[in-house]
């Protein structure tokens, strides 16, 4: 962080910060009594005094720049220039304000990471603001990032930042499903701005309040099969079900780097293979899902290849028998994980109707080669 220059600040505010200020004057200080001092002269001393080494000084200070009152915080935000150091402790305690936010992202001096702290938490409207300076983000790709990452932007501001980014042929690396995102993205209709959320965010934010609704124990499927063999979802996630039937692929693939286990478990059965793939390279995706993704046999070949190539999932014993015993998994990646199976698994196989006879055939040469 950039530090602070204390020579470009008032007199009374020098005084308050210099190494032997009198204890009673750096007191008065922290609270927000400098006469003489310019609001932004204020929020400098006060930003210096938080990491002063007397806690009760710090604290005080902290608690005072976070109650900022209206008249000083109107003169701190119609400065001409701050300290960095300064407009980082705006964003974390105002940064929520669109008014701070605004005259926040004006200064020239506002630091990466200061934007990028803001991203994180940004609710709808600053997610908003801080989408229309594409310069910035196309300057600074990790903020598109943080935005697709961050729930409450608007899908069809993500969509048209994604966009941004393939036209300048960026690579967001930090999108965990980034090459499914570009996928998908060449085929859908971008919207224009707009002051008010479209249809798609709409269902966006129906699909987040319905997932975050149902709760899953961990073993519990959201789907059964039914009399004949085919899968259907249980009653207590069928609003869900129906609502992400309605999604796009670009929502679908945002939902499956961001949302549940039960949303996981539908999108993962996808027809379209990028939506399927996607989940697959889910960073929230957990072993008991894996395990369960790879016992089904309505998951596609693609998505159980993914597991299987992963190195996290793929040094899990139950994955590997899984995946041996799934007649969806291809051939060529099923027989090598043969030969990692224990003996009364190998045996099992050997016998079992099933799955493929090369399966078979291969569990019986593995147990032959242990016995001789």
């Amino acid at each position: 962080m950039t530090p602070i220059d204390v020579t470009t600040l008032s007199v009374a505010a020098q005084r308050a910060l210099a190494s032997d200020a009198p204890t009673r004057l750096v007191e008065l200080a922290a609270k927000g009594i400098l006469p003489g001092a310019r609001p932004a002269d204020v929020a400098t001393v006060l930003v210096a005094l938080c990491s002063h080494g007397m806690a009760n000084i710090a604290a005080t200070a902290a608690a005072t720049f976070a109650a900022l009152p209206p008249p000083v915080l109107s003169g701190v935000l119609a400065s001409p220039d701050l300290p960095a150091p300064v407009i980082d402790a705006l964003a974390r305690s105002y940064g929520k304000r669109i008014d701070v936010l605004e005259r926040l992202l004006l200064w020239p001096s506002v630091d990466v990471e200061t934007l990028e702290e803001i991203t994180r938490g940004a609710e709808e409207a600053a997610a908003e603001l801080l989408a229309t300076n594409e310069a910035r983000l196309l300057a600074h790709p990790r903020l598109i990032e943080l935005l697709y990452l961050n729930k409450n932007t608007r899908m069809s501001t993500v969509d048209r930042l994604i966009e941004l980014a393939v036209r300048n042929e960026l690579e967001l690396v930090g999108i965990p499903t980034w090459e499914q995102v570009k996928a998908a993205i060449a085929g859908e209709l971008i919207p224009e701005p707009s002051a008010e959320p479209t249809p798609d965010d709409l269902l966006f934010r129906e699909v987040d309040a319905l997932a975050s609704a149902v709760e899953l124990a961990d073993d519990e499927e959201v789907f059964h099969e039914d009399e004949v063999g085919e899968e259907v979802a249980e009653e207590k996630v069928l609003p869900l079900f129906q609502a992400v039937l309605l999604m796009s692929v670009t929502q679908k693939i945002r939902r499956a780097a961001l949302g549940t286990k039960a949303e996981r478990a539908m999108l993962v059965r996808d027809r379209n293979k990028v939506v399927a793939s996607a989940v697959a390279h889910s960073p929230m995706l957990q072993l008991g899902e894996v395990e369960s993704f790879t016992k089904s046999r309505n998951i596609s070949d693609e998505v159980l290849r993914i597991i299987a190539k992963s190195p996290q999932w793929a040094k899990a014993y139950s994955v590997k028998r899984n995946l041996v015993e799934n007649p969806k998994t291809p051939t060529s990646i099923a027989i090598p994980l043969v030969t990692q199976l224990r003996e009364a698994d190998l045996r099992q196989l050997a016998k079992s109707k099933n799955v493929p006879s090369p399966i078979q055939d291969a569990a019986r040469r593995h147990l032959s080669r242990r016995k001789t």
